[in-house]
């Protein structure tokens, strides 16, 4: 970062002077630290040089009953650069294995990611504070445990993006500059994310214990993951076959909203596959603008496995591994295990297809069911598939102009035709035009994190230090729903010379 660094900040530091202590306010209460020792390293962040705060998310502070000011003094700043261990703090790295790209990977672990603690937030929630790019671990493999700006810009974007769309996800509490560099391709400057999540539990933290054979720790983090996230689970007859229900059920919801949008993950690895149901790991991770059922944008996704259109059964796929950890605690009788958990996983489509159609309902302001839904909304991707209309833009024309969605079909003779059906079912519905459009409107986003607006931004930072282009992009994400002209550069689909074509993960 240059010597002008100081004067793009988004926020304003305040002299430690004048903040009382850290241990007044961050109340850490680190029940994954409670767990034995072979669910995690402890070990502290490794300090950087010269670390400079981007941004601070004010609102998620308050959430998390932190105190904003005390986070942007010098104190504030040294503990999310992990130069300072607040009190309270149990730092730790931790430990999961799993299935990458398909291929078992029977060691992963936060390679580059510092657990500082768990929070109760002011809905009674725990919430994980994580710093991620924070130095090396146990699992780093060889790499660096750092990362570049880049990553850490986009997935602040596309996290805080996801939060005001309605997707569960992490969160990025703040963006730091370390003042040092990292080599990838080229020679980088380094940043810091403060990732907030209900839990970093994983379904690769079940396989790392299961394939060691340790299924007495199998069966206490199931425990864990019951009393944190599931708590019904514990009255149930079967009370691991009631998680794996849950854990089923809240992943078909997810991917389901990621559907509807049009969010490609691009790493849905195992060790990336939440157990508590939320959207993790924001790597080469995107928005696809124009509809393409089969799109990829991740770099190392050279099969195409994690395609749109595969996102669902591949998800499927996760929840079967997460099954098989399951087994050994559902009963005593291995065919009768076998036989719930088969259950259990069969049940993921008609799950997902439910969430999905009620999704596309909403797109297309339908307030009551009718068999042939499903059928509806796929003949209008099919029709926009074949015309390269732009997702966002097509649904959210049908919600306020429909004559400028009419404009985005070359074959204006199969949107005519589309157009009749959908009207003849609104008409059938008995809504009026005024809620049918607010339903509409509410489930179909004017904004969306574009690519090239996410790469002409981290450009900005990189290339001329100038922040004011994210600060911009994470403001105005804040309401993907308002329409505002003063905004329509975000809106508008990339030119010839923008498409992006591929993502990268950044590691």
């Amino acid at each position: 970062m240059n010597e002008h660094s100081n004067s793009l900040l988004a926020v304003k530091k305040i002299p430690s002077s004048e903040v009382i202590r850290r241990s007044e306010n961050i109340h850490f209460d680190n029940s994954y630290a409670r767990l034995p020792s072979v669910f995690y390293q402890k070990l502290s962040p490794t300090p950087v040089k010269n670390p400079q705060l981007l941004r601070l998310n004010t609102p998620l502070a308050e959430e998390l009953e932190l105190n904003a000011m005390q986070l942007q003094s010098d104190t504030g700043l040294a503990m999310l650069a992990g130069n300072k261990i607040p009190a309270g703090s149990e730092p730790l790295a931790m430990a999961y294995a799993g299935h990458q790209f398909g291929n078992w990977v029977p060691q992963l672990g936060d390679g580059r990611a510092v657990l500082l603690g768990e929070v109760m937030d002011i809905r009674g929630q725990r919430q994980d504070i994580q710093l991620k790019g924070a130095g090396r671990t146990t699992w780093s493999r060889g790499g660096d445990g750092r990362s570049s700006i880049g990553p850490v810009l986009r997935e602040y974007i596309v996290s805080e993006a996801m939060a005001a769309l309605g997707v569960p996800t992490t969160r990025a509490l703040a963006a730091v500059a370390t003042g040092e560099f990292v080599q990838r391709e080229t020679r980088l400057p380094g940043g810091i994310l403060t990732r907030i999540a209900t839990s970093h539990i994983r379904v690769g933290t079940f396989q790392y214990f299961l394939a060691r054979g340790d299924i007495e720790s199998v069966r206490m983090l199931a425990g864990h993951v019951i009393d944190r996230h599931y708590p019904a689970a514990r009255n149930a007859e079967r009370p691991a076959l009631a998680l794996l229900d849950a854990v089923v059920k809240t992943q078909a919801s997810l991917i389901a909203h990621w559907q509807s949008i049009g969010f490609i993950h691009g790493v849905m690895n195992t060790d990336n596959s939440s157990i508590a149901g939320i959207t993790i790991d924001y790597g080469p991770c995107a928005f696809m603008d124009d509809y393409n059922s089969a799109k990829v944008f991740s770099s190392i996704d050279h099969g195409s496995r994690y395609a749109f259109c595969n996102q669902p059964s591949i998800a499927q796929w996760n929840m079967s591994n997460f099954a098989q950890c399951m087994l050994p605690l559902i009963d005593d009788d291995e065919q009768a295990s076998i036989h719930h958990a088969q259950a259990s996983i069969d049940a993921f489509p008609e799950l997902y297809k439910e969430a999905y159609t009620q999704r596309m309902r909403d797109k297309l302001g339908l307030p009551d069911n009718k068999i042939n839904d499903q059928d509806l909304a796929s003949e209008l991707l099919t029709l926009m598939e074949t015309a390269g209309a732009d997702f966002t833009l097509t649904f959210r024309a049908l919600s306020t102009d429909v004559a400028t969605a009419r404009t985005y079909f070359e074959n204006a003779a199969g949107f005519d035709e589309w157009l009749s059906h959908w009207q003849h079912r609104l008409v059938a519905s008995n809504c009026t035009i005024e809620s049918q459009q607010a339903m509409m409107q509410a489930a179909n986003p004017y904004l969306i994190p574009r690519n090239h607006q996410i790469e002409a931004v981290i450009q900005a930072a990189i290339d001329d230090n100038d922040f004011d282009p994210f600060n911009r992009m994470v403001d105005v994400l804040a309401a993907p729903y308002i329409e505002n002209t003063a905004y329509a550069d975000l809106a508008s689909p990339p030119g010839a010379d923008e498409i992006v074509q591929q993502t990268f993960c950044g590691t």
